[in-house]
Formats: structure tokens, C-alpha cells, sequence
């Protein structure tokens, strides 16, 4: 295959198994809802750091993200289980695991330093910031392989035909 061809993300069983799982339809409805959580929780922890007000709803908007985050990436590797035989690091989506790793460690850093209570709400702010930005370009990872899977012909000409039949 030439080096301009696009990345293939699933072979022709990958994509059957893809969309024949209900952790698809798992993945779908909660990362708009991560992604509305993650909104109206970084504009409450910027106006807390702007203004001081509402601090206590920001660091609290923070632990939900945080929980919605652990539920999206528990089913994500289910799914990623289910299409391609590996909890995590399978190599369509190795670097959005990688990344995915990271948003997860300073998630887990401000719960465990916001549980502790020995940061101030400041600083609790400023890590929820830098989670924020490591979601951020991990959610464009993901938007990027979800449009090249829209693109991605069912079968493609370099790979065996098994047989399997999926809608694009």
C-alpha cells in the first residue's frame, strides 16, 4: 500500500464485531455526555479561577468528569476487548490509549489531592486545567479516528475478504 493511503482502523471482521457489539452504542451516548460534563465543568473551574465564586461547585464538577471519565474508559476497553482481542494498546488506537493513560493519571492526582484536602482549591483548579487540556487532545485523537472510520471503505483491497459484511 503506498505511503499516502489512509490508515486502515478494521478489517472487514474488526468492523462486524464493531458494530455488532452494544458497547458501540455504550461508547456513543457517554462521551457526548463526557464531552457536555467536561464544558460546563471547565467553565465553572475558569470562572472559579477568575472570580473566586462558585469554587465548591468546579472542584465538585471536577470529581464527576473524573467518574464519568473511569466509566468511559472501563467500557472502552471492553470494547476495544470485543473488536480487537486487547483491553488497551490494540495498534489502531495505541496512541489514544497513551494519551489516554496520561488524562487518567491527573484525573486520578486531582481526586486523590481534592479527597486529601491538602491542596488549596487554587491549585486543585489549576491541575483540573492541566487534565483538561490532556482530555482535550485526547478527545480530538478519538474525533480524528472516528471520522477516518467514517471514511474507511468496508473492505479494503489489501486485505483478505472473510467473509464478514458491515454497513459504512
Amino acid at each position: 500500500m503506498p505511503a499516502s493511503s489512509p490508515q486502515v482502523l478494521y478489517t472487514p471482521a474488526q468492523r462486524a464485531r464493531r458494530d455488532a457489539t452494544a458497547w458501540t452504542l455504550v461508547q456513543g451516548i457517554l462521551a457526548p455526555v463526557q464531552f457536555l460534563i467536561f464544558g460546563i465543568s471547565l467553565y465553572l473551574v475558569i470562572n472559579s479561577l477568575q472570580t473566586s465564586e462558585h469554587t465548591e461547585w468546579a472542584l465538585a464538577s471536577v470529581v464527576l468528569k473524573t467518574v464519568v471519565l473511569y466509566a468511559i474508559m472501563v467500557t472502552g476497553a471492553i470494547w476495544e476487548k470485543v473488536v480487537f482481542g486487547q483491553y488497551l494498546f490494540a495498534p489502531a488506537f495505541y496512541w489514544e490509549d497513551v494519551v489516554s493513560m496520561l488524562v487518567m493519571a491527573l484525573h486520578t492526582a486531582y481526586v486523590w489531592a481534592w479527597w486529601q484536602g491538602a491542596w488549596s482549591a487554587n491549585d486543585l483548579l489549576w491541575l483540573a486545567l492541566a487534565a483538561y487540556g490532556s482530555y482535550a487532545i485526547n478527545a480530538a485523537q478519538y474525533i480524528r479516528k472516528l471520522r477516518m472510520a467514517r471514511l474507511q471503505k468496508t473492505e479494503t483491497p489489501s486485505l483478505p475478504n472473510t467473509g464478514a459484511q458491515a454497513s459504512t
